[in-house]
C-alpha cells in the first residue's frame, strides 16, 4: 500500500479533451485497465484532479503491479494511492516478492533500463515479460512511463 507517483502529462489519453466529472474518469481507467484483460470485477477506483486511489482485491502481487502503472500511465494522473489486497487463492504457495518501478527517462530504452537495475542489458526481456500487456513491443516505451521491475531469482 501506498503512493505512486507519476509523470502527469504522460501516458495513454483516455480522458480525450472534454472536461469529465471524477465518476466518468474512474469508470474510464476502470475500462482502460480492464482492457488489458485484468480482472477488476473486485476493484473500485476513485479519481480526485490527478489522484487515482485503488481499492478492493486482486488475485496475484504481480497483477496488482501491472493495475497501478496501468491507471497512472493516464495522462492527466499524477498519483496512484494503492489501497489494493492480495488475495491468494493458494494459500501454500510463497507470496510473490515486491516488485519496485521505475519511471522512464528520454533516451531509456529496455536494455539500458536492464544494465541499470540488473547488471546485464540482456535481460531486458523479464523487464518486458512483467509489463505485458501493457507493453506490446519492446521498443515502445515512453519518457514518464513507470515499469514493473521484477526482481530476479
Amino acid at each position: 500500500m501506498g503512493l505512486i507517483s507519476f509523470i502527469k502529462n504522460a501516458g495513454a489519453n483516455i480522458f480525450k479533451s472534454e472536461a469529465r466529472r471524477e465518476e466518468e474518469k474512474a469508470q474510464l481507467i476502470l475500462d482502460h485497465v480492464k482492457k488489458f484483460g485484468f480482472d477488476v470485477s473486485r476493484v473500485n477506483v476513485a479519481v480526485d484532479d490527478e489522484k487515482v486511489t485503488l481499492t478492493g482485491s486482486v488475485d496475484t502481487q504481480s497483477n496488482k503491479n501491472k493495475i497501478i502503472v496501468t491507471a497512472g500511465n493516464i495522462e492527466g494522473i499524477s498519483v496512484v494511492e494503492d489501497h489494493l489486497v492480495v488475495i491468494n487463492p493458494e494459500p501454500v504457495a510463497p507470496p510473490e516478492p515486491e516488485k519496485q518501478f521505475y519511471t522512464v527517462k528520454k533516451g531509456d530504452y529496455l536494455s539500458k533500463i536492464a544494465k541499470e537495475v540488473y547488471g546485464d542489458a540482456k535481460k531486458y526481456p523479464i523487464i518486458f515479460e512483467a509489463n505485458k500487456p501493457m507493453l506490446k513491443d519492446p521498443d515502445l516505451i515512453y519518457p514518464g512511463q513507470v515499469l514493473v521491475i521484477p526482481p530476479i531469482q
